[in-house]
């Protein structure tokens, strides 16, 4: 295995170590030099990753009313169960298998140019970057569309502005403060969330008519609302491997972690979703975005409400903070790669990624003023192009690297590799050809900006105008895979 070690004037000097083989970490696990993230006290163990996966991906129920608002109960319910066997086992299988094989901070950006080259694997993670951050503006969105029937000045105006910039700075400071802090407050906040929902469950038993369950109107269903929002609830499985070098353990509990938040991912939305439009008649106007508070009203009374509100006020913290900690140590990833500055790769006292941190918080802002349906719209257009990138990139390892070791790998070869590709891939394109143009012209200038950025970034490196370095910890992944895949994106 080569690994790098990059001074100011040189980051190709490379050094032998073991067996040479681009993508084994092996060398890392037998004594090379430790980084901040092997101090263990600082790794994330198995429970709090299944509920930072979990918040990265869902939340709990708070955001998929609209599924039935726009297509009715009977496709909402389908649509939570299907779902998630086209694009959630697929996604979740792939970066359990991509995790494991490539068990650093950098994630599916190291993945992508592990396979593609630097090039494509900065695009990549422009994208997902982009996709995170504009995904993380929602929650404030949520959690003030939740919180303004109890306080209506937050709703609107210079009150909610603000309400944002103060939500937004206390929940970074929360990231801030370090990963293990980051995971104990996802158990808690994902525990308080979905309480008020068991209760509801069980409340709503005795008023539930199975036939509401079955309302369906074909000639009358929001289709990109509807796929969108699916698509919106039941994505970034592949967020968490952003933060594998975090993970104690990796190659063990990613996988686990993965099985059992999507288990909990998909009971957390059915079961709710069948309680509310069991036990109410229904009214597909009322069923946007903060309704479950007022199903809870109708079913258990006013305390029940409030339960509610407050639970979705603690799940927009988790979704905030989760989403936060992987676009932030994305960054640190690529720094660590080289792909962007080394400040990028510094970290605080607490071992999480300043500059990271600020950056993302700093997009959030930015972004907050749009609506929930354009941020979902926008945020799930840029994510499909990442994930076209992730499939290709996992079929071309596959094909060039076949005998590589893979800690979890998905059975049947390269044609396993293919076919899982095919439901999802065809998801994505449906998705991206219901996008209004208003979303594809926003997402395709956003797309354009990355295409210059990184050759902006190398001129500045070869100017030396900022200081670029490659970790030393870590593998190289120039080796003749980039000279063999290179066809393939020309």
């Amino acid at each position: 295995m080569k690994l790098r070690h990059t001074g100011n004037n040189n980051r190709q000097t490379s050094i032998e170590m073991g067996d040479h083989n681009g993508v084994r970490y092996s060398g890392i696990e037998e004594g090379l030099p430790s980084s901040p993230t092997t101090d263990k006290s600082r790794k994330i163990s198995l429970l709090p990753l299944i509920f930072l996966i979990f918040y990265e991906v869902s939340g709990g129920p708070f955001g998929v009313e609209d599924s039935v608002g726009a297509a009715g109960p009977l496709l909402a319910l389908a649509g939570f169960l299907v779902f998630p066997f086209i694009w959630s086992v697929p996604e979740a299988l792939i970066t359990a298998e991509m995790g494991t094989m490539f068990p650093e901070n950098g994630g599916y950006v190291v993945w992508v140019t592990a396979a593609l080259g630097e090039y494509w694997g900065f695009q990549q993670g422009w994208m997902k970057w982009l996709s995170g951050v504009i995904d993380n503006a929602l929650y404030p969105v949520l959690f003030l569309d939740y919180f303004k029937s109890v306080v209506p000045l937050v709703g609107h105006g210079y009150p909610r502005t603000i309400a944002v910039l103060v939500l937004t700075a206390g929940l970074t400071f929360l990231n801030y403060r370090g990963m293990t802090i980051v995971g104990r407050a996802a158990v808690l906040l994902g525990v308080v969330s979905i309480l008020p929902f068991i209760v509801m469950g069980l409340l709503s038993i005795p008023r539930i008519e199975p036939s509401r369950w079955l309302v369906v109107d074909l000639h009358n269903v929001n289709w990109g609302l509807y796929l969108n929002t699916l698509f919106w609830n039941l994505n970034y499985w592949d967020s968490v491997s952003t933060l594998a070098g975090e993970v104690e353990n990796p190659k063990k509990t990613l996988p686990k972690a993965l099985s059992y938040a999507l288990i909990f991912v998909v009971a957390a939305y059915f079961f709710p979703l069948l309680a509310g439009t069991g036990a109410i008649p229904l009214d597909r106007s009322q069923w946007s975005d903060g309704y479950f508070a007022e199903v809870a009203k109708i079913i258990g009374g006013t305390w029940l409400c409030w339960w509610v509100q407050g639970a979705a006020a603690m799940s927009n913290m988790g979704m905030f903070v989760a989403e936060m900690s992987s676009d932030s140590f994305q960054l640190l990833g690529m720094a660590e790669r080289g792909m962007l500055p080394e400040l990028f790769a510094k970290r605080s006292r607490h071992g999480t990624p300043l500059i990271g941190i600020l950056f993302s918080a700093s997009g959030v802002i930015l972004l907050s003023w749009l609506s929930f349906e354009e941020i979902i719209a926008a945020e799930n257009f840029l994510y499909c192009f990442g994930m076209i990138l992730e499939f290709i990139a996992f079929v071309v390892m596959r094909i060039k690297q076949p005998n590589t070791p893979r800690p979890h790998k998905i059975p049947f070869g390269t044609v396993g590799a293919v076919l899982i590709c095919i439901p999802p891939t065809i998801l994505i394109c449906v998705v991206l050809a219901l996008a209004s143009v208003k979303v594809m012209i926003v997402s395709l200038i956003a797309v354009s900006i990355g295409l210059v950025m990184h050759p902006a970034l190398k001129y500045c490196e070869k100017k030396r105008w900022m200081k670029f370095s490659v970790s030393s910890n870590l593998p190289d992944l120039e080796t003749e895979v980039h000279d063999n895949t290179q066809s393939l994106v020309q």
